[in-house]
């Protein structure tokens, strides 16, 4: 070995020392990373959501492969089929079944977690084939319902996806934009928003609401405008526990608020960059508690509302890394019976689940197909900092 050799050894092996301590520091310290920056809010508030994890695909509620299954996949050389989302729009969730819209496919794609089995909706050359969903509810029963924008309707299935009939189809019954349905639990009311277009003669913003059973068309509810009771490019709806309706008013930066009749009862929002206003309000969901969830693209998060509009706290923001909690395009939104929180990124190709604290790790419909103990309810009250009009929601 050479002089400069043997003078360069040492040297080498402190380089590498070093940098395998760097690499060591950094494997150490990334749970502690994780756990701060996946809960919500951040210590050292008690947090009230965990990040769960992240569906990229059908593929990704499947788990670990059985001993027949690998030892299927080296006798047949067919491996395990994995869908990816193409471009998910909405979701909704009922009893452990995910259901996600995808506007690209032109398809529902079904999630069944607890069965480790997935299937789609709208993509046979039947009377229920899709051409651009976009909305969906299920109702108590677990019938689902689908906007159809580009086919004019909305399209009810049973959980399996066999069809069973389509609302707005006839003249009196007609559907011009139908972006968002909402459906009581009962399954007897289906209500359709119909979004309208933007051109000064167009008037049809409104909801238009249908019987299930028959499919008839029963009433409609608001007109384009900004009084109480009008809309302006409504987009989504949900009915919470109260049995109130809830709709997304989204070009006049609000949520309205209607009994089943199409009463109006209150409202609330505005627009603004402050906590608890609207820039680009895109979907609405409503939890167990009647808690709402109202989902703003420009914000790139959700914001969690009292039913009477005070702003609890919100989750999300701007992000180029897809990491849990970072966005860039979101879009629907869906809590399900335990709490969870279900959020679609169109850009990311993703769907984010959140777990409420009051819901115990591992419990569930979406892990044991039944209902999970709960362990504590919310505190409504509204956090101080949130009551700050000189705090901006969005980074």
């Amino acid at each position: 070995m050479s002089e400069l050799s043997i003078r360069l050894v040492p040297r080498v092996a402190i380089i590498v020392l070093s940098l395998l301590g760097v690499v060591l520091l950094g494997a150490c310290a990334k749970p502690e990373v994780r756990k701060f920056k996946f809960v919500w809010p951040e210590p050292p508030e008690k947090p009230r959501f965990h990040y769960e994890r992240t569906l990229y695909g059908t593929g990704d509620i499947m788990g670990e492969k059985s001993g027949k299954e690998k030892w299927m996949e080296i006798a047949t050389g067919q491996a395990r089929v994995s869908q990816g989302f193409n471009k998910p729009y909405h979701v909704a969730v009922h009893k452990g079944r995910i259901y996600l819209s995808d506007t690209v496919a032109k398809k529902v794609m079904v999630m069944d977690v607890p069965n480790a089995r997935s299937y789609s909706i709208g993509d046979k050359r039947d009377r229920g084939k899709l051409q651009k969903p976009i909305g969906i509810d299920i109702d108590g029963n677990g019938m689902v319902y689908v906007a159809d924008v580009t086919g004019k309707r909305v399209v009810m299935y049973d959980k399996d996806g066999k069809f069973i009939r389509g609302f707005g189809e006839g003249e009196s019954a007609a559907l011009n934009r139908p972006s968002g349905v909402a459906v009581n639990a009962e399954g007897t009311r289906v209500f359709v928003v119909d979004t309208g277009g933007v051109t000064a003669n167009q008037e049809e913003h409104r909801v238009r609401t249908y019987d299930v059973a028959t499919g008839k068309h029963l009433f409609d509810i608001g007109t384009r405008g900004g009084l109480e009771g009008q809309f302006n490019l409504p987009l989504q709806a949900a009915v919470g526990p109260d049995e109130l309706l809830y709709v997304l008013d989204s070009g006049n930066f609000r949520v309205q608020v209607f009994d089943q009749d199409g009463n109006f009862i209150r409202k609330f929002g505005k627009v603004g960059r402050n906590y608890g206003d609207f820039a680009r309000p895109k979907a609405i969901a409503i939890d167990p508690d009647g808690l709402v969830y109202v989902v703003d693209t420009a914000f790139s998060n959700f914001q969690i509302f009292t039913p009477e509009g005070n702003l609890l706290m919100f989750i999300g923001q701007r992000g180029a890394s897809g990491m849990p909690g970072r966005y860039q395009l979101p879009a629907g939104i869906d809590v399900d019976e335990d709490g969870r929180i279900y959020f679609v990124d169109q850009f990311f190709r993703k769907l984010d689940i959140f777990r409420p604290d009051y819901t115990p790790e591992g419990t569930g419909y979406l892990v044991t197909g039944e209902k999970a103990p709960r362990t504590e309810t919310w505190d409504a009250s509204i956090p101080e900092d949130v009551e700050d009009d000189e705090v901006k929601a969005k980074e």
